[in-house]
């Protein structure tokens, strides 16, 4: 069991959990584009997502992130080196107009961790910002990059599919604020720490509806996509209203990142059996 618990938690601390997340996200938009998943794509964000992670959880100073003393972060250092390699692989084998959109999804990721300038604070530490930023990497990651592989117009159903995915992105994180107050330090202005956690649950329940009726706003909606939006809404709202599990470990950094991969399932299950 030592050893199970050992992997388990590896999985989660080196970010592969989150990872499988993102390309789960972008699995659900090659299905709405009416694709087939791009495996140089998939793979590409698939350890990319690894390293940013990391080099974001690890790394807030970049010397902490190549100079590490503690042995499991030795660990985890070695393995998002191993998947950088990869990542690197991966993207050489896609088109030019992926190159640039990661170069800018890049920058800003590395500004999330690094200062702007030596004495500047990183974009982390700018007050009330960094969730913002993760949802539009997260979002471009996995909505823009599919969009660019499939050689789809930038047109009114990417706009409003973009702006739906950094809402999810948003409502997912809120639980990890929450977690996370009694800890954040007060300058971070956390949405918990702004205006309290009932009234983050608020927000999070307002953004849920929000990100459910923008599907009505798209010209063109997929066969399944408003029941599988509302299984999904439904999941984030039970996720929002429990409010002890927040505070497990194992309930935010696992189950709520897991939604992602039961959406992406649902729609797999329903495209193959219905």
């Amino acid at each position: 069991m030592r050893t199970l618990k050992a992997i388990f938690d590896f999985y989660l601390d080196a970010s592969i959990h989150v990872a499988i997340a993102v390309i789960s996200m972008a699995g659900v938009t090659f299905h709405l584009l009416g694709s087939s998943s791009d495996i140089n794509l998939m793979g590409f964000i698939f350890f990319s997502v690894i390293v940013c992670y990391n080099f974001i959880k690890y790394g807030v100073e970049a010397y902490k992130y190549l100079i590490v003393s503690n042995a499991y972060h030795k660990v985890i250092q070695m393995f998002s080196f191993v998947c950088f390699v990869f990542a690197i692989y991966f993207l050489l084998q896609l088109n030019r107009d992926i190159w640039i959109a990661t170069a800018i999804l890049g920058v800003l990721s590395a500004l999330y961790a690094l200062p702007l300038l030596p004495s500047a604070k990183n974009l982390r530490n700018l007050a009330g910002l960094k969730i913002y930023i993760v949802a539009f990497v997260w979002a471009g990651f996995s909505v823009l990059l599919p969009v660019l592989d499939a050689k789809m117009t930038l047109d009114w159903d990417f706009a409003v599919t973009f702006i739906q995915r950094m809402l999810l992105v948003l409502v997912l994180i809120l639980p990890f604020e929450i977690r996370d107050l009694q800890w954040d330090d007060k300058s971070l202005r956390t949405l918990p720490q702004v205006l309290g956690i009932k009234n983050t649950t608020r927000l999070g329940l307002g953004l849920v509806l929000i990100f459910f009726l923008m599907t009505f706003l798209k010209d063109e909606i997929h066969q399944n996509e408003i029941l599988l939006r509302l299984i999904l809404s439904a999941a984030l709202i039970f996720v929002l209203i429990s409010k002890r599990r927040m505070q497990s470990k194992y309930f935010v950094m696992f189950w709520v990142e897991a939604i992602p991969i039961f959406w992406f399932g649902l729609f797999w299950w329903t495209e193959n059996y219905f």
